[in-house]
């Protein structure tokens, strides 16, 4: 299905900076253990990266979406980029650079919608503070700004600093995460927005029930980031902000297959945002958006449109 969206991508509301990789994706009927083979009846190609997986969610329920990043002069590259066209993003910000690769995830998804990722950066290491400020008018036009660490880290953090020097919505998804992220990071966030596995590596403590995980958000806070969710699956969230602190189930799903489901989240919430939604609006659409996703197969191909939410009105400002 091609989305029609403006010509005047000038307009775009919603800038994602970050990765877009190639995903090879294997099924198999239960993720290995270390040391051990599993069989699998097929390969898939399928267009993915958190960076581009988010951009195609945002313009996929309403967004108008720009994307800067980097791949590789080659047909993974070229393939990543019409796919975005397709779907309506601005993908006159990335840049294709010979002699180099284009990112490459290798996905293991088991039979009960769980998944392993392996990623190859490639390209997306090229991405520079440098490149991300000769597109400083397009972060001056946009209203939200969304981040991962798929990308080196001081793009990151220039595109992070530059969204807020600029009164942007900052959204930061830390994935993969590693370990604590710098202050300074945090202070620039608006929404800080990792899973259970993240939030662990973040604080440095356990994160495995939902109240751990508003201990974990109740942390990140205190850090500096403004508003922090927890994203826990079929659990819901865990919200925390100055004055709250909350957990909100998530809609009923049978999941098939997890991937993109969190970067369906992130997309559909910079949507509901840059439209004017209230915080718990924004959550709730991501979250419709993400129970969709779950039933599907595939990183981008999972990511609902906004007809099939039935939430048109749902966050409206």
């Amino acid at each position: 299905m091609v989305v029609k969206r403006p010509s005047a991508f000038e307009a775009a509301d919603v800038l994602i900076v970050g990765s877009l990789n190639m995903d090879l994706v294997i099924r198999t009927p239960r993720l290995p253990r270390p040391g051990q083979t599993v069989s699998a009846p097929a390969l898939e190609t399928i267009p993915g990266g958190k960076g581009a997986n988010q951009a195609v969610a945002a313009a996929r329920l309403g967004g108008r979406v720009a994307m800067l990043g980097c791949v590789g002069d080659d047909a993974h590259g070229m393939a990543l980029r019409d796919g975005l066209r397709r779907e309506g993003v601005d993908t006159s910000m990335v840049s294709a650079h010979p002699g180099v690769t284009t990112g490459i995830a290798c996905v293991t998804v088991s039979d009960n919608g769980q998944n392993t990722i392996v990623i190859v950066a490639g390209a997306n290491q090229l991405l520079t503070p440098a490149m991300i400020e000769a597109q400083r008018a397009a972060f001056e036009r946009a209203r939200v700004v969304v981040c991962q660490l798929e990308s080196p880290p001081d793009a990151v953090e220039y595109a992070l600093k530059l969204g807020q020097q600029l009164g942007k919505t900052v959204i930061l998804n830390p994935a993969p995460a590693i370990g604590p992220l710098p202050t300074p990071w945090l202070a620039a966030c608006d929404y800080l927005i990792p899973n259970e596995t993240e939030a662990a590596l973040l604080t440095t403590r356990p994160v495995d029930s939902p109240e751990a995980a508003l201990d974990a958000a109740a942390e990140l806070h205190a850090q500096g980031a403004r508003r922090v969710i927890v994203t826990l699956g079929a659990r819901g969230i865990a919200y925390v902000d100055a004055t709250r602190r909350l957990l909100m189930a998530a809609p009923s799903a049978h999941a098939i297959d997890t991937t993109a489901a969190g970067d369906t989240f992130v997309g559909a919430l910079a949507t509901a945002l840059a439209e004017g939604a209230t915080p718990d609006a924004a959550i709730q659409f991501g979250q419709a958006a993400a129970a969709v996703s779950v039933t599907r197969l595939g990183a981008q191909p999972s990511i609902p449109f906004r007809s099939e939410l039935g939430l048109l009105a749902a966050h409206a400002p």
